[in-house]
């Protein structure tokens, strides 16, 4: 590594697809062509591979956690990846199926910044294609790299390629992705076509590989011009420095010396000191998670889940929310009345829905005419929905990663969504 060089930006990218489209291939693939996993980790994956007699599966071995490669004690931790271009420095945020899918992309850091959707181009459009794609849209995601895999299995077909690449730009339009948003790659993760390097099975495609593709993502703006949102992790009391909160800072800046107020408590204070990794800072932007010690707040009068503002622009404190969300797995149906627990930044709720404002065509995002009754699994809505405690909430397009939440239920995720506006409780 040498001397240490000046940070990349750090981009989010989550790999969505169906199952069998090659994603754990095209993962494993890309890690491996930028060195962050070794040949011999590969190599490993292939002895195994070629022990369970999955010889042609061994890219797919460095992200799938298969029964067999646990059995045999070959671990390798999938769900979180690191590795690096020449541009960024990326995570890949890997979504194996719905469940897990819509935990990673909502709750904690993984706020993806960009989509790549892993298609076959043997097989065409799948079920889950239309889902995750659809999915991605919904959870605000914009940015979308389509990679058009396995063209090894289609001989590097030319026709091929544009009549699948046809088919999925007509279902993409149809969602209301913006074409020049979406970035097409033909490649063969397998073989190791345009992932990083340019495929010379190819002569007819002129575009980018993989990784050309997503260092031309666009990161969204650091939202240093916002007001500050830190959502609170957690509260101590230290000895010497009185009450400590620890969070990370979403937008805006925390500054020593001024004044901040915590809602929903309401409690205010100045802040006197700021640490990160035991460094003090005089200020904290978008994405450092700090320490700080607040004058004037007692530990008893804040607890996780508050958010820290300004004094001059306190975070809302809802009494209900308008939200468009997606039912990925409900058993029955809801209906007004429901009343789930809401996961929303660093806390949750129980949340009682008052309204079902809309339906909305799935493959279009038109509003379905008439108020609906009821929703079941597959629906896009718009709904309102009533804290039943008081609780920060902020909309979407202000402040994203403190209006996108998860509804759960019965052990599992039943929905997910964006905040589109809040009503703010009287105080």
């Amino acid at each position: 590594m040498g001397e240490k060089m000046a940070a990349k930006e750090h981009a989010n990218i989550v790999f969505i697809g169906h199952v069998d489209a090659g994603k754990s291939t095209t993962v494993g693939r890309l890690l491996y062509e930028t060195g962050a996993i070794s040949e011999q980790a590969l190599n490993k994956l292939k002895d195994e591979a070629a022990k369970v007699g999955k010889a042609t599966f061994e890219f797919a071995f460095v992200m799938d956690e298969l029964k067999e490669e646990r059995e045999r004690g070959v671990t390798i931790d999938i769900s979180h990846r690191e590795f690096e271009s020449a541009k960024y420095h990326y995570t890949i945020i890997d979504a194996p199926g719905h469940k897990d899918f819509v935990k990673n992309m909502i709750t904690g850091a993984s706020q993806a910044d960009a989509a790549t959707l892993v298609i076959s181009v043997k097989d065409g459009v799948q079920p889950q294609t239309k889902e995750h794609a659809f999915l991605a849209k919904v959870l605000g995601i914009n940015q979308l790299i389509v990679n058009m895999s396995k063209m090894d299995a289609v001989n590097y077909d030319q026709a091929k390629y544009n009549e699948i690449k046809a088919e999925v730009e007509k279902l993409l339009k149809g969602m209301g992705y913006k074409m020049e948003n979406v970035q097409w790659v033909a490649a063969s993760s397998y073989m190791g076509d345009n992932i990083t390097k340019k495929s010379p099975n190819m002569p007819w495609y002129t575009g980018p590989t993989l990784l050309e593709a997503l260092d031309k993502i666009t990161l969204p703006p650091k939202p240093v011009d916002k007001p500050l949102r830190l959502p609170v992790q957690d509260v101590f009391t230290i000895t010497g420095h009185g009450t400590v909160p620890v969070g990370r800072v979403e937008t805006g800046k925390l500054q020593l010396n001024t004044p901040v107020i915590f809602m929903p408590s309401g409690a205010k204070g100045e802040v006197k000191k700021i640490e990160m990794h035991h460094q003090e800072l005089q200020q904290a932007g978008p994405g450092d998670n700090v320490g700080f010690n607040v004058k004037g707040v007692e530990k008893k009068d804040i607890k996780r889940g508050e958010v820290v503002g300004p004094a001059n622009s306190p975070p809302k404190v809802a009494a209900e929310y308008t939200a468009q969300i997606v039912v990925l797995n409900h058993p029955t149906a809801i209906s007004v009345g429901y009343t789930p627990v809401i996961h929303i930044h660093t806390t949750h709720f129980a949340g009682k829905f008052t309204e079902l404002v809309e339906k909305k065509d799935p493959k279009t995002g038109q509003p379905v005419p008439g108020k609906p009754d009821f929703l079941k699994t597959g629906d896009v809505a718009v709904v309102k929905i009533q804290p039943l405690k008081p609780i920060v909430v902020e909309k979407f397009s202000d402040f994203p990663p403190l209006g996108r939440f998860a509804i759960r239920d019965m052990g599992q995720t039943v929905a997910a969504g964006i905040v589109l506006d809040v009503t703010e409780k009287k105080q």
